[in-house]
């Protein structure tokens, strides 16, 4: 049987044709669109999976009213149903089950191929927004030309995987007078928040397979490099390639030269780009010479910078870390995504294991819950005495953000309060310097709220007042959310202590190792009821920190600034079923379901913790109680509903009934015994 010929010079000829009759600019496979573009397509991994060489049968740059670019990637194919392959949820399937590229699928269908070349750019440029078009089709039994168009729009918001737009017959929506109102359907696509948890769900498992492949190449190929050098080189290139829109251009690894020139080695370049970023985003001078700093030690080392073989250590890294991380943090991360890159540095830094567990990370779910039983909200001002890598911080920026925007109407004003939140009304410290790094960058990934992230020791350094700026001013704490160092006095209670009393008023919200409510911190809790209330006792699932080692915690919630007295009612919780099941991930796709109504649990506990046993609905009455504890104990903080040993008069009848089950029973036995001795 004859090979069926591809039909596909012809559908180039008809599509070309009609962006001809349109009068658009458009570039053909071999011609260049700019050098940035052309520069991501090559620096991309192909549709065979090798590197580079990546061109699009035609691409065009268009412009809306509002003076937008939008990049225009165009595919074609030549064979019937080749226009695009779906997976089972409907979207475009780029990647198989085991989350790798399908490179099959990327190859061989119209819409996968203009996809693949989009998430190029999304990947090394500062374009967020592209239009993926493919076009396939075949000459009939009559010769006539049969064709289909794809037209997708794929973007930051909806993490690269692609909406389709609408069904087209040919390209006159890309021409000049249709152009805006194409654009304006494009805006209103929207994805339901199950396809956004599903594309979340997706890209944290390729971050945590990019993060073990970054670390292992690094690890293996890279001598001389230290654990914080490590991390400082992640920190300083992603801030490098980050760039602020119309002011600091990212920058691109072709602008490392590998040069031996003082002042012009790649490290040079590096920095002189950090500190041009890092001064758009009107940080204090002395939060951004400390950040200049601590990346400079790492940065211009002799060693890193040394060239061999034409290229720098320092470039090669550099060149990793945009290859493996880029898309990640160019698509708008969420806490969840930055988590996983700070969880995978964390095993960076070769913490020993009592250590690695004082740095643990809170899941971005329970920094969440800390946040609202801390009562966070757009005028609150939180503080956190032992940052780790800023998650609590992010997550009650996000909290305050939310509630800023549904309560502030004026465009102008919520402007301003934004930035006020950002630069005002955070506050985190964190003593280890490598992991104070991760912090900074993480506030500034999540939305620059890294003005007040101190170096410091909030236990032996810290006086209440602003780090940065307003250095002669209290930091006017009024929430205060906390995962501390486990190994510290107390099981960490020192620090809430001190954080506590330096509060006048608000709440407070930590998770702690819960031996600290039954013994360990006895001292320290004495202290706290004197001048705030305990409000609740939280027991958590003892797998909630997977992959660490099983520590059962409590989640303890107070009243700042008055104290407990022996009559306040506190309400303990056993949330040991918080509606999810956990797995280790490195052995899962998945390793945290919602098996349980896990959302509305988590809601729940909020409400019962404000509202008291009115709220209870899903929880059972021996998973909710209202008791009591003795302010001069300390001990006595985790407490369980008590089990009624009183029997009632059912229970009465049930013994009664069974001992004369049993009296009978044995009469018979007896009986039975007597007659076989008589013989009868």
């Amino acid at each position: 049987m004859a090979k069926i010929q591809s039909a596909e010079p012809n559908i180039a000829d008809l599509a070309n044709g009609w962006l001809k009759s349109y009068k658009l600019d458009y570039k053909l496979e071999q011609e260049s669109l700019n050098t940035e573009i052309d520069t991501a397509l090559n620096d991309y991994y192909s549709k065979n999976g090798g590197v580079g060489g990546n061109r699009p049968d035609a691409k065009l740059l268009l412009q809306d009213k509002n003076l937008n670019n939008y990049p225009i990637l165009i595919e074609y194919k030549g064979y019937k149903d080749r226009l695009v392959k779906l997976n089972a949820d409907g979207k475009v399937a780029n990647r198989n089950a085991k989350n790798q590229p399908d490179f099959k699928n990327i190859n061989s269908y119209a819409v996968n191929g203009a996809v693949h070349y989009a998430n190029a750019l999304l990947h090394y440029t500062g374009y967020t927004e592209i239009i993926a078009i493919g076009m396939t089709g075949f000459k009939n039994a009559t010769g006539d030309i049969e064709y289909e168009i794809g037209v997708y729009y794929v973007s930051k918001s909806n993490f690269g995987i692609g909406q389709k737009i609408d069904d087209y017959t040919d390209f006159s929506f890309l021409k000049k007078e249709n152009f805006d109102k194409f654009i304006e359907k494009v805006k209103n696509l929207q994805l339901s928040q199950e396809e956004i948890e599903k594309l979340k769900e997706q890209r944290e498992q390729e971050i945590n397979a990019s993060l073990v492949k970054l670390n292992n190449d690094i690890y293996q190929n890279e001598k001389g490099l230290g654990e914080s050098d490590r991390v400082y080189l992640v920190a300083a290139s992603i801030i490098a390639t980050l760039g602020v829109p119309n002011r600091v251009a990212p920058l691109e690894k072709s602008e490392l030269k590998s040069l031996t020139e003082d002042g012009n080695r790649d490290g040079d370049i590096i920095l002189r780009k950090i500190r041009a970023f890092l001064n758009e985003k009107n940080l204090p001078q002395e939060k951004r010479d400390l950040i200049i700093r601590t990346l400079q030690n790492t940065l211009t080392t002799d060693n890193i910078n040394k060239v061999e073989n034409g290229e720098s250590q320092l470039k090669r890294v550099f060149t990793k870390i945009v290859d493996d991380l880029g898309i990640y943090y160019k698509i708008g991360l969420t806490t969840d995504f930055t988590g996983k890159l700070f969880n995978e540095m964390y095993s960076w830094l070769g913490f020993s294991q009592d250590k690695l567990n004082d740095v643990v990370l809170t899941p971005a779910y329970v920094a969440t819950l800390l946040v609202k039983l801390a009562r966070v909200n757009k005028d609150s001002y939180v503080w956190d005495f032992a940052t780790g890598s800023a998650g609590l911080l992010v997550a009650a920026m996000n909290e305050m953000l939310i509630d800023a925007k549904n309560k502030i109407k004026s465009p102008d004003e919520l402007a301003l309060k934004s930035a006020e939140i950002k630069a005002n009304q955070l506050l985190g410290l964190e003593i280890l310097s490598s992991v104070y790094m991760l912090a900074i960058l993480n506030m500034i990934l999540m939305g620059d709220g890294s003005s007040n992230i101190l170096n410091k020791d909030s236990l032996k350094d810290f006086n209440g007042n602003y780090g940065f700026g307003k250095t002669n001013e209290k930091f006017p704490a009024d929430a205060f959310v906390l995962n501390p160092p486990y190994s510290a006095q107390g099981n960490g209670m020192i620090f809430v202590e001190k954080a506590l009393s330096m509060m006048d008023k608000g709440y407070a919200a930590i998770i702690i190792q819960n031996s600290a409510g039954s013994g360990k911190a006895v001292e320290y809790n004495k202290k706290i009821l004197k001048h705030s209330t305990l409000l609740a006792s939280i027991k958590m699932p003892i797998d909630l920190f997977v992959g660490k080692s099983s520590v059962q915690t409590n989640i303890y919630v107070f009243r700042v600034g008055e104290a407990h007295q022996k009559d306040d009612i506190v309400k303990f919780i056993d949330f040991s079923n918080d509606g999810y099941t956990r797995t280790n991930r490195r052995k899962s796709n998945n390793n945290l379901k919602d098996t349980d109504h896990a959302k509305e649990r988590y809601q729940e506990v909020i409400d019962l913790v404000r509202f008291g046993k009115s709220k209870l609905n899903i929880f059972t009455e021996e998973e909710y109680y209202e008791g009591n504890i003795d302010p001069q104990n300390g001990a006595d903080w985790n407490q369980s509903a008590p089990i009624d040993t009183k029997p009632t008069l059912e229970d009465f009848k049930k013994t009664v009934s069974d001992y004369l089950a049993w009296e009978v029973s044995n009469l018979l036995k007896n009986q039975n015994m007597e007659d076989d001795r008589l013989g009868k």
